[in-house]
C-alpha cells in the first residue's frame, strides 16, 4: 500500500513537472520568438544587395551622367556620403526613426529614442516583422542602414559638378538628422504619424524617392546653376557606365523591393515580379515618349525609364498585382519624361542630372498610384475595406507631408553648410573639374 502511494506521487510529481516544463516552454517561446534563419539570409542578402545600389550602381549611374572631368567627384561623394550615412544611423538615426523608446505626446510622431550607439541591441534581440515572424535585429538595423545611406547619395544627383566635398559631407549630416530619420519615422514606425495614418509605402515612395526628389530640387535650386548652363552642352560623358549602372540598380532593387517584406514569403515574391514587370514596362514606355515627340528611341531613355519605373513601384511593390504594376510604371515614366523634358526647361532650374524629375516625380506618382492600384478590383491585395478613394486621400496626404517636410528641412541643411563650409566650388575649379580640383586626380589620364 506504501509502496503504491508512493509511486502514485512519484507518477503525480513527474507528470505535474512535465506539465510545468512544457508550460514554461510555451511561455518562453511566446517571449522570446527565434528569428527563422531563412528569414535571417534573406534579410542579409537584400541588405548587401542595396549595398549594391550604392557602389557601384549609383555610383556608376550619376558619374556615367556627368561630364569626365567630375566623374571621380561625383563617385566619391556618394561614397562619402553613403559612409558617412552609415556611421550616423548606428550613432543616432536608428534611434531616432525605430528605437524602442517612443512619446506619447506629439513629439512621438515624429521621432523616437533609446537606442543611441544601438544600446538597446544585442545579437539575441529581434525585431518584427509583418507576421508573427522575427528577425535579428542586428539584421534590422543593417538593412535600414542602407536605405538612409542610399537616399542621403540619391539627393547628390541634383548637384554635382558644382559642390564642394566639405558642404556635401555637413549637408548629409545634417539632412539626414533633420529630414530623413523623422520620415522613415513616420511612415514605417509603429508610432510615426503617417504610419498611424494607414499611408502605404512598401519600400519607400515617401521615405526614400519623394524625399530625396524634392531635397534635390531644394538643394539645386539655392546652389545655382552650372557655369554655362544651359546654353552649353553638357551631354554624358559614358552612356556605357550609366548602362552598367543601371543594370546594377535594377538587381540591387530586388533587395531593396522584395527584401522590404522582412520575410521570404509570397508577399516578397510578389515584390519581385512587380520590380521585374513594372520597371521593363517603363524602360520601353520612355522609348515610346521619346519617339512619339520626333526623337529616336535612346539608350539614355531607357536607363531613365528603367529607374523611373523601379522608383513608381518602390510603394506598390507588395501593394498590387502585377498588371497594376505594368501600368504604374508605364504612367510614371510618361510624366517622368515630360518632366524632365518639357517641364525642367520652362522652368529653369539645373538639377544636374534629374533627381528631382526621375525620383521626386516618380515617388509621387508611384505613392498615389498605389491607393489605387492596392485595391483588388485592380487585382491589388487590399481587402477593400478602406475605399479608393478614402486610400487616395490618405496616399496624397502623405506626398504633401513629406513633400513639406523634406523642402523646410533641406533648405535649413543647405544653409548650414553654406555658413560652415560655403556651398560651390571656385569657378576655377567649376571649369578644370571636381576631380583635380577637389580630389586631386582624375577618372581618365
Amino acid at each position: 500500500m506504501i509502496r503504491k502511494l508512493v509511486t502514485g506521487a512519484v507518477v503525480a510529481g513527474g507528470s505535474m513537472l512535465a506539465t510545468t516544463a512544457a508550460f514554461a516552454q510555451e511561455v518562453a517561446e511566446k517571449a522570446a520568438p527565434v528569428p527563422n534563419p531563412g528569414n535571417n539570409a534573406w534579410m542579409m542578402t537584400s541588405t548587401v544587395l542595396v549595398l549594391m545600389m550604392i557602389l557601384p550602381g549609383l555610383a556608376l549611374f550619376y558619374g556615367g551622367l556627368t561630364r569626365s572631368k567630375n566623374m571621380l567627384s561625383t563617385m566619391t561623394q556618394i561614397g562619402a556620403a553613403a559612409a558617412l550615412a552609415m556611421l550616423i544611423w548606428v550613432m543616432w538615426g536608428y534611434s531616432m526613426a525605430f528605437g524602442p523608446t517612443t512619446s506619447e505626446g506629439f513629439i512621438g510622431n515624429f521621432v523616437s529614442s533609446g537606442s543611441l550607439f544601438l544600446s538597446s541591441v544585442t545579437p539575441d534581440s529581434t525585431a518584427a516583422t509583418f507576421s508573427d515572424e522575427v528577425i535579428s535585429e542586428y539584421v534590422f538595423v543593417s538593412f535600414q542602414m542602407t536605405f538612409a545611406a542610399i537616399t542621403a547619395a540619391l539627393v547628390l544627383g541634383a548637384t554635382v559638378e558644382r559642390i564642394k566635398f566639405s558642404a556635401v559631407m555637413v549637408f548629409t549630416a545634417v539632412w539626414l538628422t533633420i529630414v530623413y530619420f523623422p520620415i522613415a519615422h513616420m511612415v514605417w514606425a509603429g508610432g510615426g504619424l503617417l504610419f498611424k495614418l494607414g499611408a502605404l509605402d512598401f519600400a519607400g515612395g515617401t521615405v526614400v524617392h519623394i524625399n530625396a526628389g524634392v531635397s534635390a530640387l531644394v538643394a539645386a535650386i539655392i546652389l545655382g546653376k552650372r557655369t554655362g548652363y544651359p546654353s552649353e552642352p553638357m551631354p554624358p560623358h559614358s552612356l556605357t557606365l550609366t548602362m552598367v549602372g543601371t543594370g546594377l540598380l535594377w538587381v540591387g532593387w530586388f533587395g531593396f523591393n522584395a527584401g522590404s517584406e522582412l520575410e521570404a514569403d509570397g508577399t516578397a515574391g510578389l515584390a519581385m515580379i512587380n520590380t521585374f514587370v513594372a520597371t521593363a514596362s517603363a524602360g520601353l514606355f520612355w522609348m515610346l515618349a521619346e519617339k512619339f515627340s520626333g526623337h529616336k528611341g535612346s539608350a539614355l531613355g531607357f536607363c531613365s525609364g528603367i529607374i523611373a519605373g523601379l522608383v513608381a513601384v518602390t510603394p506598390a511593390a507588395g501593394n498590387s498585382g502585377p498588371f497594376g504594376a505594368i501600368v504604374l510604371g508605364a504612367v510614371a515614366s510618361i510624366v517622368c519624361f515630360l518632366v524632365v523634358s518639357k517641364l525642367k526647361p520652362k522652368l529653369g532650374f539645373d538639377d544636374s542630372l534629374d533627381a528631382f524629375g526621375i525620383h521626386g516625380v516618380g515617388g509621387i506618382v508611384g505613392a498615389i498610384g498605389t491607393g489605387i492600384v492596392y485595391q483588388p478590383v485592380f487585382g491589388g491585395p487590399g481587402d477593400g475595406s478602406t475605399a479608393m478613394g478614402a486610400q487616395v486621400w490618405i496616399q496624397i496626404q502623405a506626398v504633401l507631408v513629406s513633400i513639406a517636410w523634406a523642402a523646410i528641412g533641406t533648405a535649413i541643411a543647405i544653409y548650414i553648410a553654406k555658413l560652415i563650409t560655403g556651398l560651390r566650388v571656385s569657378p576655377e575649379v567649376e571649369r578644370e573639374g571636381l576631380d583635380i580640383g577637389e580630389h586631386g586626380e582624375r577618372a581618365y589620364n
